[in-house]
């Protein structure tokens, strides 16, 4: 993939919502990874799929990450509040912004195309500690 191409599929999901950690049952492709050019960051884009019943857990990133919903589904939050993922749905989570604390409800898996702009040498997701 050209440094342009992976310039303008990233700008489209800027306009565009976090892949996260799940639990086991979750599956992550990872479709490419590259350089950020002039930066000591990686870019990795990858598709997440979240079945029903499986749950993530509270994490952050050392960079960027812009998800977009493919196949929509619905979950639920830590504190009960039902949350709908549409199709077409986009966010981009900040950095060290913990984010992805959900368990997938329903019949449907959640697909996501995700894309992750990190630092050099990290790992893509760092889980928040339990005081």
């Amino acid at each position: 993939m050209t440094k342009y191409a992976v310039l303008v599929a990233f700008t489209g999901l800027m306009f565009v919502a976090s892949s996260t950690a799940f639990a086991q049952s979750s599956k992550r492709t990872e479709l490419t990874r590259g350089d950020l050019t002039g930066k000591d960051m990686d870019i990795i884009v990858s598709i997440v799929e979240v079945p029903p019943g499986a749950s993530g857990i509270l994490h952050t990133h050392p960079g960027e990450e812009a998800y977009y919903v493919i196949d929509g589904a619905t979950a639920v939050l830590p504190d009960g509040k039902p949350l709908a993922l549409q199709a077409g749905f986009a966010k981009i989570n900040a950095r060290d912004v913990p984010h992805g604390a959900f368990t997938v409800t329903g019949d449907k898996t959640l697909k996501l195309l995700t894309v992750h702009i990190v630092d050099k040498g990290k790992p893509m997701t760092i889980p928040v500690k339990k005081d």
